[in-house]
């Protein structure tokens, strides 16, 4: 099996943040509150899409400079 990198891009005029994980096809997507999953026709996520990125990623980085667990929803 090979392995993908990560490719992150950052859309400043949205404040979005989109991981690509795969480049396997995108089938279908949910959205899940601030995020959208878009997923392969076998159901792996290809692609996560964080609206209001730069809130979530403050959140996040200052939740782990205190070691504390960090809700995705």
């Amino acid at each position: 099996m090979s392995r993908t990198k990560a490719r992150i891009h950052y859309s400043p005029d949205v404040d979005a943040l989109l991981i690509r994980l795969s480049e396997d096809p995108i089938d279908h997507a949910e959205e899940a509150g601030d995020f959208i999953l878009h997923y392969s026709p076998e159901g792996k996520v290809v692609l996560i899409e964080v609206f209001q990125a730069t809130p979530f990623l403050m959140g996040l980085l200052n939740s782990m400079i205190q070691r504390e667990e960090v809700a995705l929803t």
